[in-house]
């Protein structure tokens, strides 16, 4: 039986390994993680006014939570310079500090989103059932970074696993942008889902079309898409489900009971 390296033909678009030069892909990496940068600067950039002055002020796990994620997208622009720059064995020995990096962040996530909430319980704007956003991003954020890590020996679909897991948290940054233009909400969960996570739509967008073009589609890449906007999806029809609500604000008020 053909082995799937054996498979992969000149001129086939369907790819499960790479049969290109690693090199071809890291320009596109280098302008997707660009991007990434630009919405995270743009919307947190845009909040961080409302956030200093903000009743009650943010719980120090939030602050907390800051600092892990900008590490990770520091730790995330590294690894790309270090392949950008040849530095192929630098980058496999940070990979594993990138990967225990993201134990903080599995911890910190649920955390500041817990505290959160906790922070707004007897406020007009408590809206717990909003968790299912912040569960769908830790979650589909670890669920690809350790499909990324199993496939590191396969360059191309490594890659796009490992940017797909950060595009996954994109929607804090490219969301807060959208409300500062768009101030109302959303009152249907399409309206909603695109205005939460139309970042993440662009950003897979964006990498589909450029290896359809290029004939390289991965099926890592494909399925992991579909995971992840299909979760995604499910997490903004959650947001309009009344049982929903009262499970998240019950979890909310047991966990304001122990630690808040």
């Amino acid at each position: 039986m053909a082995t799937a390296p054996a498979l992969e033909k000149p001129g086939r678009f369907w790819h499960v390994r790479g049969s290109w030069s690693p090199r071809d892909d890291r320009g596109p990496f280098a302008v997707y993680l660009g991007i990434f940068w630009a919405g995270m600067i743009a919307g947190f950039g845009l909040d961080f006014p409302r956030f200093l002055r903000q009743t009650p002020p943010a719980p120090m796990s939030i602050r907390v939570h800051a600092v892990v994620f900008t590490g990770w997208m520091l730790l995330l622009t590294a690894q790309v310079l270090l392949v950008l720059r040849n530095r192929v064995a630098w980058h496999r020995k940070m990979g594993w500090v990138a990967a225990g990096w993201a134990c903080l962040m599995a911890i910190m996530g649920p955390w500041a989103a817990m505290a959160s909430q906790t922070a707004h319980m007897h406020s007009p704007g408590f809206f717990p059932q909003f968790l299912s956003i912040n569960l769908v991003d830790i979650g589909g954020f670890l669920i690809l970074l350790a499909w990324g890590i199993a496939l590191r020996r396969n360059p191309a679909a490594h890659k796009r696993m490992m940017i797909l897991a950060t595009v996954s948290l994109a929607d804090p940054g490219f969301n807060r942008f959208a409300d500062w233009l768009i101030p109302a909400i959303p009152a249907s969960v399409p309206a909603m889902f695109l205005f939460i996570f139309y970042g993440n739509v662009v950003l897979v967008l964006l990498i589909a079309a450029w290896d359809w073009r290029r004939r390289r589609l991965m099926r890592q890449f494909v399925v992991g898409a579909a995971g992840l906007l299909s979760a995604e999806f499910i997490a903004t029809l959650l947001l309009f489900w009344g049982p929903w609500r009262a499970v998240t604000a019950a979890a909310v008020a047991a966990w304001a009971r122990h630690f808040g």
